[in-house]
């Protein structure tokens, strides 16, 4: 039976102390200066006991302790290296610094968000929210363990103000046509391929030839590439995805086939030994030189070799532009939402709908539409 009685310490102070027993049996207690306090906790644990979450402050453990099994499991369950080189930033310079050494028993609703808070004074919101997500994922592989009864990050709120959500970057219609017009040669295919399907660059360096019906004129998006260069699955199961091409995709795919460098991995767009491009090298080798080329470009300071300021061009746009350019297509063809999430492979309609709900057609566009067909009803 759980109960509060005062006690007298031989320092002559007096405390309020809290006795139970745990799920397993195990007697416990805990000390408070007040008797409120005390009141507060039995209440609180009797509660936790009777759920089977209840954890004592001496079997818990540490935030640090907890992300370091996090992500031990991460790396058994074999997510990507990239994937877990992030989370290991997020818990060695974010989390670990501000609240390591504070334990999971300790750790409530109000302490996350002042966390929470406090990071997004100097990081950017997306961030924050990244970090925060890598330290709820650590508590609940702690819930998993027993080691934790709540996870506290569920009633954190991290607001993102509009006025933080700057519009996607991608190149205008004009400039589409300038890069593709600039895109010759063996680089030709795998810009064209970009624009018309909107692959992720990962996606791009891992794509080969049997994803690719060019009879049928699809694409199967089946594995990716990641910054290692180790071939995987997509990122979600969303990822898997069939893409319909275009005839000039098609057409440069047929040609491109047979002059390709080839290699065990019968990549379509691989480097020189047949082998996995990099990203970098798609950039700096391939996408950056066609955009000036093109006159996409934005003249910048440098320095030249005798010391001298002088202006240089540089590129407008990263690779990942042109899967915004794609999806940006995509709807004003006039693809619906379901049909544009499921060609860009996105995990949830919500996510389509953050990314480019913007593009789709506004109320305005309605009201527009609902005249054109008043006005066609009533002319006859």
């Amino acid at each position: 039976m759980a109960t509060v009685r005062k006690r007298s310490l031989p320092s002559g102070n007096t405390v309020w102390q809290v006795d139970y027993r745990d799920g397993a049996g195990k007697r416990r207690s805990k000390q408070f200066r007040l008797k409120r306090d005390a009141d507060a906790h039995l209440v609180k644990v009797g509660g936790e006991v009777a759920r089977g979450t209840h954890v004592a402050d001496s079997a818990s453990v540490t935030v640090s302790e907890a992300c370091e099994r996090w992500l031990e499991r991460a790396e058994a369950d074999g997510l990507e290296r990239s994937t877990i080189a992030a989370y290991r930033q997020h818990v060695a310079i974010h989390i670990v610094p501000n609240i390591g050494a504070t334990k999971l028993s300790r750790l409530n609703g109000p302490a996350v968000q002042a966390f929470a808070d406090d990071l997004a004074k100097t990081r950017s919101r997306a961030m924050t929210k990244r970090v925060v997500g890598s330290l709820g994922r650590a508590i609940a592989e702690a819930q998993r363990l027993g080691l934790a009864a709540t996870n506290p990050v569920r009633d954190v709120r991290i607001r993102m103000p509009k006025r933080d959500t700057a519009r996607l970057e991608m190149p205008t219609k004009d400039e589409i046509r300038a890069i593709l017009k600039a895109a010759i040669g063996k680089h030709r295919p795998i810009i064209y391929t970009a624009t018309f399907t909107g692959l992720r660059s990962s996606e791009l360096r891992g794509l080969q030839w049997r994803d690719i019906d060019l009879k049928a004129g699809t694409l199967t998006v089946a594995r990716r590439a990641d910054t290692y260069g180790v071939i995987g699955p997509p990122k979600s199961a969303a990822g898997y995805r069939d893409i319909p091409l275009t005839p000039t995709v098609v057409s440069l795919l047929e040609g491109w086939r047979d002059d390709c460098p080839k290699g065990d991995l019968g990549l379509v767009f691989p480097n020189g030994a047949g082998n996995i491009e990099s990203h970098r090298n798609i950039l700096s080798r391939v996408f950056w030189p066609i955009q000036i080329a093109a006159g996409v470009f934005d003249l910048v300071d440098d320095t030249d070799q005798n010391g001298h300021t002088t202006k240089v061009p540089r590129a407008r746009y990263g690779l990942h532009a042109l899967r915004h350019a794609a999806a940006a297509l995509f709807i004003e063809q006039g693809f619906p939402p379901k049909r544009v999430q499921a060609l860009m492979g996105h995990s949830s309609i919500q996510m389509t709908f953050d990314t480019y709900g913007y593009l789709f057609p506004s109320p305005d566009d309605d009201r527009g539409a609902m005249k054109a067909l008043e006005d066609r009803l009533l002319s006859d």
